[in-house]
């Protein structure tokens, strides 16, 4: 989804969660039958979220439709929060709402727990979603445990008065061909950079941080650092090695990182002083660099992406067992995943959907954003959301081997300046050791 108050690769105590589950968990509930409404019952449900969903007002159109269901609105202020409070609860077996929210980086770990979500398997959801963000909802057994929200298709946001300045072009379709259009490479990306500083009048680097590079890159893996048996393989898989000596290598020898972390405070102040030309563009986004960039004038985007297509970021809801009220739950959780609703929260807060017919809605397809140049950002995504042919797997090491060693692992050398390549690969070699 739209992380605007979530670190880019945050932190977070898993570890101490999961010990926590392992010994407090007593199992999970009994799924009641699958089934809508309940008649004239008054039946209170809570649903929680984090940042910006976009669902108040959907929420209040179906308690107008449904005058027998109150709905209760807990929003957390990050996913992190909501994270650490999903698994407290979980491990304490009860206090979880009726539905939770949950962040695409969360299903590797959830899927050890799914004993405690619900299967919300249903005829009504053949063919609604998105094959590959529907089986991301699922768990080993092939269990529905969690139902697409939305998904992050990329392209290219960059600042067009850079370009210009820089010499290089700025109409969004001759960028998208400068990259290799449908051909784009990650090597010309880094190939275009260096043009890019080497005639920048103002010193602007080509992009944020070696890290989020590294993202878009590791994505287009199928196995980054798990193999089908989820042994760990970060550290002896060669495409791994490769991606992190690639983006050091842009990032340090060739200058084109401005080292700023997301999301950190100098990272926002960023957008105000042009530190960086591109940025990776997931679709929840461009909500955030309309907000640190007000006032700037230049941002566009490219329906292009280098490698291919990619996803960053997306969301799912889930039912817990620990809810009383499983119909009429799921009856809420199936209408608010229809293509309409996610057409609204498109609108609402820019989340892309994760329904082929929702992607090819006007409302959608026809959607330009007027930050952005009028970029028709709405067609630029559903076509990038088509590019995407292989989303990484997942195994309950990932968030682990990715947000509390592999990232840090490219901070030190990037944005702390603290060790070299090579020094820095060694402590994220030796830290996995503990996954093994």
């Amino acid at each position: 989804m739209k992380p605007r108050s979530r670190p880019l690769l945050a932190l977070t105590a898993f570890g101490a969660a999961a010990a926590v589950l392992l010994v407090g968990c007593a199992g999970g509930g009994d799924q009641k039958d699958a089934g809508g409404d309940a008649g004239d019952e008054k039946v209170t449900l809570t649903v929680a979220t984090f940042n910006d969903f976009g669902i108040e007002p959907l929420l209040e159109e179906y308690q107008e439709l449904h005058p027998n269901i109150t709905i209760e609105h807990k929003r957390a202020a990050t996913s992190d929060e909501a994270r650490e409070n999903m698994y407290s609860k979980i491990a304490a077996g009860s206090g979880l709402a009726d539905i939770e929210y949950v962040e695409i980086d969360w299903m590797p770990e959830l899927r050890g727990y799914s004993q405690y979500l619900n299967d919300l398997a249903d005829p009504a959801i053949e063919g609604r979603f998105i094959g590959w963000a529907e089986e991301g909802g699922k768990d080993a057994e092939g269990r529905q445990i969690a139902y697409p929200v939305n998904i992050a298709p990329e392209g290219i946001c960059y600042r067009a008065d850079l370009f210009e300045q820089a010499g290089l072009p700025t109409d969004r379709a001759e960028v998208a061909e400068l990259f290799g259009g449908a051909n784009a490479t990650w090597a010309k990306y880094f190939e275009v950079g260096e043009q890019f500083v080497a005639n920048s009048p103002g010193g602007a680097k080509w992009f944020d941080e070696a890290a989020s590079i590294y993202q878009g890159m590791v994505n287009q893996l199928e196995y980054p650092y798990e193999d089908q048996d989820d042994n760990v393989i970060a550290d002896t898989n060669p495409d791994v090695k490769a991606i992190f000596d690639q983006v050091t290598t842009a990032a340090l020898d060739d200058g084109l990182s401005a080292g700023l972390q997301q999301w950190n405070d100098d990272w926002g102040q960023a957008f105000q002083n042009g530190a960086f030309a591109t940025i990776l563009c997931p679709s929840w986004i461009l909500g955030p660099i309309q907000d640190y960039a007000a006032g700037v004038t230049g941002w566009d985007v490219a329906n292009v992406f280098p490698g291919g297509g990619g996803n960053w970021g997306g969301s799912f809801l889930s039912i817990p067992t620990q809810t009383e009220h499983f119909d009429e739950a799921k009856a809420l959780a199936l209408w608010l995943t229809a293509p309409e609703q996610q057409v609204k929260t498109f609108e609402n807060a820019g989340l892309f959907p994760a329904t082929p017919d929702a992607t090819t809605d006007p409302a959608v397809t026809e959607y330009s954003h007027t930050y952005f140049n009028n970029a028709p950002t709405g067609q630029i995504f559903a076509e990038r959301a088509e590019a995407v042919k292989v989303m990484p797997y997942k195994g309950p090491h990932y968030f682990a081997v990715q947000n509390t060693a592999m990232i840090p692992a490219l901070r030190r050398v990037d944005v702390d300046k603290t060790d070299t390549a090579q020094s820095s690969w060694d402590k994220f070699v030796a830290e996995i050791e503990q996954y093994k």
